[in-house]
């Protein structure tokens, strides 16, 4: 899988891309070009073929102009990832208030977060960990954090909330778009798959030498239709992640004194 790197161009010229500071056109710019149009065509390029398929010569020929029309607008193809990254983190919903409360909202974080890598699996080819500080990037770190606002955690454990919320959905979104790739790159169904291995695995899976195995497999096969599925692995993870953050509030919260009769 390739993988790029955020934050890999030039600061200044990322910066004033993702702010749109200086947006300044020569005389032989495109004038219907534009470094949203440009963005966009990426992201489209990038949806359909990964960001192996992404490149300026790529874009270019998507918009129908010359490669070298790209650069009057976006330095290179760093600076042009660091833009449709906070483009993309731009589509997330944020309402202010969910009914439920703090767990209501982080669950609504996220689906959220979840259905984004399903319509953009390349953000999953993106080592984020020197984040784009764009104002779509910002603004959604700030609405995440404002969820869990005012519910007896400090400052660093809002942070690591939402780090555990936001990385519980990356690690499973990835799975998730890896089952989905499995069937496109090898031609054949999880059903498919399945019913040609079945007859080695049952010579393999020796319920005498596998007890636990053979029985939690066979269970879990017969319930999700499959080895692994990627949309139980998230709302039976979500709901305990959530369960996990419950028990560290509670944790804050006084409790009433006990009474004695």
């Amino acid at each position: 899988m390739t993988v790029e790197y955020s934050g890999k161009g030039d600061p200044a010229r990322s910066l004033a891309l993702l702010w749109r500071t200086s947006e300044r056109v020569s005389r032989k710019g495109k004038p219907d070009l534009s470094v949203d149009r440009i963005v966009r065509a990426a992201i489209e390029v990038a949806d359909a073929d990964g960001l192996q398929g992404l490149s300026m010569r790529r874009v270019a020929e998507k918009l129908g102009v010359g490669t070298m029309s790209l650069y009057t607008y976006v330095p290179g193809k760093p600076e042009l990832l660091d833009v449709m990254l906070d483009t993309v983190y731009g589509e997330t919903a944020r309402p202010q208030e969910a009914p439920g409360g703090w767990r209501a909202r982080l669950e609504l974080i996220a689906r959220e977060n979840w259905a984004l890598y399903l319509r953009h699996p390349w953000l999953l080819q993106v080592a984020a960990s020197r984040p784009v500080l764009g104002p779509n990037v910002t603004a959604k770190y700030d609405y995440e954090l404002r969820a869990v606002d005012g519910i007896g955690l400090t400052d660093v454990e809002m942070d690591s909330v939402i780090t555990l919320i936001t990385g519980f959905v990356h690690g499973t979104a990835r799975g998730a778009v890896e089952a989905a790739q499995a069937e496109s790159q090898t031609g054949m169904s999880d059903e498919q798959w399945w019913a040609a291995h079945a007859p080695f695995f049952s010579r393999i899976a020796d319920p005498s030498r596998f007890p636990t195995a053979a029985r939690v497999g066979q269970a879990a096969g017969e319930t999700l239709g499959a080895a692994y599925s990627a949309d139980h692995a998230f709302e039976f993870g979500l709901q305990r992640v959530l369960d996990g953050i419950q028990a560290l509030i509670d944790n804050r919260t006084p409790q009433p004194p006990e009474t004695h009769s």
